[in-house]
């Protein structure tokens, strides 16, 4: 939807390198412009790498999106399987990944001014969701959001936001769960990935919030 609207892109990837392939060729489609970078978010050495990478190609960075994130799927009264490692990993890519990313990409752009935009979860405002290290890392990604906000501004603004369920492969499987945990909905609908793509190219380019956890969850939490 960036690319759409004339974005150039900088697509990082983890181990999905066919879906960053089949993403670069829709992304050609539109007529723009798309790099592909395999990196480790929780390792900062390969962030920065990343950000240098995406200055030199495009001439600077003005927008950067947060999203990269990991889950296990563990029932909340399971407190023996939320594990050393667990707790680590979802750390790691979800809360310092996010700080990672964000001050690399500050960096670049400082000079210009820029606009970030954080992936949070309605678990880190519930409690609730596919585990719960996952809902606290989101927690501590709306902190996150909120302290980053004060660090970089007046330059760059910095927003967040907290979808409830989302309609993508990451709850194949668990679509039961899924309905659970989203109990009575308003609106009567989950969320799909376009919902959330059009608010973050909103929230991007409105030069007026920062420092904002916006939640579209269809009614979820009113």
């Amino acid at each position: 939807m960036l690319a759409g609207l004339g974005s150039n892109i900088v697509l990082n990837y983890a181990h999905s390198k066919v879906d960053a392939q089949e993403t670069e060729r829709e992304i050609q489609k539109l007529g723009g412009r798309v790099l592909a970078v395999r990196t480790d978010v929780s390792d900062d050495g390969q962030v920065r790498g990343m950000m240098d990478q995406a200055a030199e190609r495009f001439g600077g960075i003005d927008f950067l999106v947060n999203n990269a994130s990991i889950t296990e799927q563990i029932e909340l009264p399971d407190l023996e399987a939320v594990t050393d490692a667990v707790w680590d990993s979802l750390i790691a890519v979800n809360v310092k990944g996010m700080f990672y990313c964000a001050r690399a990409a500050a960096l670049v752009m400082k000079a210009h001014g820029g606009s970030i935009l954080n992936m949070g979860s309605i678990a880190g405002i519930t409690g609730r969701g596919s585990s719960m290290p996952y809902a606290v890392s989101k927690a501590a990604v709306h902190c996150l959001t909120k302290s980053l906000a004060h660090a970089l501004a007046p330059e760059i603004r910095v927003n967040c936001i907290a979808p409830a369920a989302v309609s993508t492969r990451w709850w194949k499987g668990e679509e039961e769960k899924m309905i659970r945990l989203s109990g009575h909905l308003p609106l009567q609908r989950i969320s799909t990935p376009e919902d959330i793509a059009e608010l973050i190219c909103a929230i991007l380019s409105q030069k007026s919030i920062t420092g904002q956890v916006i939640s579209p969850n269809n009614g979820m939490v009113i």
